[in-house]
């Protein structure tokens, strides 16, 4: 095969690897648009360890403010399905549906966070 034809294939190699990549994607979770209204009514028994404004008040728990709705339901749908493990977020994640994951996600994700540098 010669340069010119290699050449001429790759758009379309690139294309099928992108629609390849994006059907993965799609099949990778549930893709469910979370309710941050919802969550926030949801999030409030959260608030005793992660605080009301998505800043943990104990020390062994996580700041959740501003964090990805990826990375918040990877984690809570892990806490659920046992492939991580807390004594306290796996009793809590394990009765929480794809819709509650969601919606707790899309709450904490829209919470805001700024930091200020030390003079």
């Amino acid at each position: 095969m010669s340069r010119i034809e290699t050449a001429r294939m790759w758009p379309g190699v690139l294309a099928g690897v992108l629609a390849a990549a994006t059907f993965a994607a799609c099949l990778a979770g549930p893709a469910l648009a979370g309710d941050p209204a919802a969550g926030r009514a949801k999030a409030k028994k959260c608030a005793v360890c992660h605080g009301p404004d998505g800043i943990a008040r104990l020390p062994e728990a996580a700041n959740l403010a501003g964090e990805s709705t990826l990375y918040l339901e990877k984690q809570l749908r892990a806490f659920r399905d046992g492939t991580r493990q807390n004594e306290m977020m796996s009793i809590i994640a394990k009765d929480l549906s794809d819709e509650d994951i969601a919606d707790l996600a899309a709450w904490y994700a829209s919470l805001k966070v700024t930091v200020e540098m030390p003079d």
